[in-house]
């Protein structure tokens, strides 16, 4: 234990900052072959800011293995620090998801599928999500065999991402998504879109749980902020949306501040 006044300061400012933890996180990068080196430095720019980094899908451009392990190396040579994710609709577009997956592993990023994991005392739950409308416009599984279909998948990524997030046992519990689960965040975004851009379906199972903040993509043109109805803050950390409104900093910065952690 501390002696002196100058050892109780010392400690109080050491034990504070193990509580703090900075989370960052961005997604839609889309990365290809015709952007290689231009995520260098902000990778850079986050590894000095945060402790955990956050990855919201469409980390490819087409879903490709290539752009996938040209990826992977930007990761590794210029991230060290962990890194959580998720898989966008763009990752998924070339059929080619356990390659893309197996890739950006190799770069250690842990990415969640209906899974989660535990980094620095906090909880990660992630899966893509899906689209299918907010409120009493979110599209019910009535009518052609395709409506039933289409509604399932959404019904089956809101059941993972509710399944996970029950699974933790931490203090501070954070969702990841590509997929938006509230309505407010697409705001910005042509109207006729929105139903393409994520479903209600998700924010239901965000708020059967002590979720402490949720991070989607997906919306390049949508709003950096919002919440669900039972107020756990949502943010819209899609890579163009935060270049236009930060360019000195394009991610999200959420410092976690608590004993528990």
């Amino acid at each position: 234990m501390p002696s002196t006044e100058l050892d109780v300061a010392a400690y109080v400012l050491l034990r504070y900052m193990c509580a703090m933890v900075r989370i960052a996180a961005l997604g839609d990068l889309h990365f290809s072959r015709t952007n290689q080196g231009s995520l260098r430095t902000l990778f850079a720019q986050i590894g000095k800011t945060a402790d955990i980094l956050l990855l919201c899908g469409d980390l490819t451009d087409y879903g490709l293995p290539e752009e996938a392990q040209l990826l992977a190396r930007e990761i590794e040579s210029s991230v060290e620090i962990p890194i959580v994710g998720v898989l966008g609709n763009h990752d998924h577009e070339a059929g080619q998801v356990a390659e893309v997956r197996a890739a950006l592993t190799h770069a250690r990023v842990q990415i969640l599928d209906g899974d989660t994991c535990e980094v620095r005392g906090i909880g990660f739950a992630g899966t893509k999500g899906f689209a299918g409308g907010f409120g009493r416009g979110t599209l019910g599984a009535w009518g052609e065999p395709a409506i039933k279909v289409f509604v399932h998948e959404a019904v089956s990524e809101a059941l993972k991402l509710e399944a996970a997030l029950a699974r933790l046992r931490t203090p501070r519990r954070i969702a990841i998504l590509h997929y938006s689960p509230i309505r407010a965040t697409v705001e910005g975004e042509p109207n006729e879109i929105f139903p393409w851009l994520g479903t209600s379906r998700l924010e239901d199972a965000i708020d059967r749980h002590p979720v402490t903040a949720v991070f989607h993509g997906h919306a390049h043109n949508g709003s950096p902020q919002g919440e669900t109805l039972g107020h756990v803050p949502v943010h819209n950390v899609s890579l163009p949306l935060l270049r236009r409104r930060c360019p000195e900093r394009p991610y999200k910065l959420l410092t976690i501040d608590d004993d528990a952690v």
